[in-house]
């Protein structure tokens, strides 16, 4: 008998129940007066560092190497939902699929969707979906583009949620995590101004965007750059590109004469590696969007990993 996602997380969770009952109660997930907090990215879980600190205890749900689109809770996921004390979300369709479930494992954990107040764009791709019959393990993005982390300017909102958060729930430190977001605003303000004076570099005519998958909008708004087309259609990385869609894009690369195809981490580059190939236009393999870096990659953080992608970017398009 094959079971279906929702009946394999459910079982994740009685499986949970009866350990912790078992155990009759487990030790805090982090150290004593630590706050526990899950994440469900690594970008948010990065976020949660940069102003928590050591008073934070950060466990996320999806670390370096997990799309956000594909994931599916494990019962050690469950475990660590059920032992914290905020859970963060990105919100805007990337990860509410899990909301239930989180809810279920600890509904007693504040729940926080860190990009609330954040001013949005739309999905494109929201009415080709709306058109389809969603099935149980589709992750629909809804009306407006997730990818917020990438545009830093709007960072500082999530990083000030992110404190608010906090200091909500660990009163006697509010002002550290206040000015601990204060600090981080700024490496992010100077972050914009770092990836600016890179885009800066780049040719006007040059300042033309073939990436995987719909996710590089936050940005190229941003930054004056313009997304020519995607390989992917739309903001979710699990669709297939057409024949049709592959042809099309074909013709707007030679018409516009891109530079470059940009192939992200978390995607396999198969078809854009055969796109790139049958246009002859370099390919340029790495950029970070649903994740951030691995320790030590330079790209760990969110700072990091948006000047990480920036560098890519100007490089192969000067």
């Amino acid at each position: 008998m094959s079971i279906g996602k929702t009946g394999r997380i459910w079982i994740a969770l009685a499986v949970v129940a009866g350990l912790l009952a078992g155990c009759g109660g487990d030790e805090d997930q982090g150290a004593e007066g630590q706050l526990s907090v899950v994440t469900t990215t690594s970008v948010l879980s990065s976020l949660t560092e940069k102003v928590g600190g050591d008073l934070v205890a950060v466990e996320p749900l999806m670390g370096p190497g997990v799309d956000p689109h594909t994931f599916e809770l494990t019962p050690g996921d469950v475990r660590a939902v059920a032992d914290a004390d905020l859970v963060f979300f990105n919100g805007i369709g990337l990860d509410d699929y899990l909301m239930d479930d989180v809810e279920s494992a600890n509904d007693a954990a504040n729940i926080v969707i860190v990009t609330d107040g954040i001013d949005l764009l739309e999905s494109e791709d929201h009415e080709d979906e709306a058109e389809k019959d969603q099935e149980e393990d589709d992750h629909d993005h809804g009306a407006f583009d997730p990818h917020v982390w990438l545009d830093p300017i709007r960072v500082e909102m999530m990083v000030d949620n992110i404190a608010d958060a906090l200091a909500g729930a660990d009163p006697d430190n509010a002002s550290i995590y206040r000015n601990n977001a204060t600090a981080y605003r700024e490496t992010l303000e100077e972050t914009d101004r770092q990836i600016r004076a890179l885009i800066d570099e780049i040719p006007e005519d040059h300042r033309k965007l073939v990436t995987n998958h719909d996710a590089f909008e936050y940005f190229a708004r941003r930054y004056g750059l313009e997304i020519i087309g995607t390989v992917i259609p739309g903001t979710s990385s699990e669709a297939d590109p057409s024949a049709s869609d592959i042809a099309e894009l074909t013709q707007l690369i030679e018409e516009e004469n891109v530079r470059a195809i940009f192939a992200e981490a978390l995607i396999d580059p198969k078809v854009a590696e055969s796109l790139a190939s049958d246009t002859g236009v370099e390919i340029v393999y790495g950029l970070y969007t649903g994740q951030v870096g691995e320790e030590g990659s330079g790209a760990e953080t969110v700072d990091g990993m948006l000047l990480a992608n920036a560098e890519k970017i100007s490089e192969a398009l000067r």
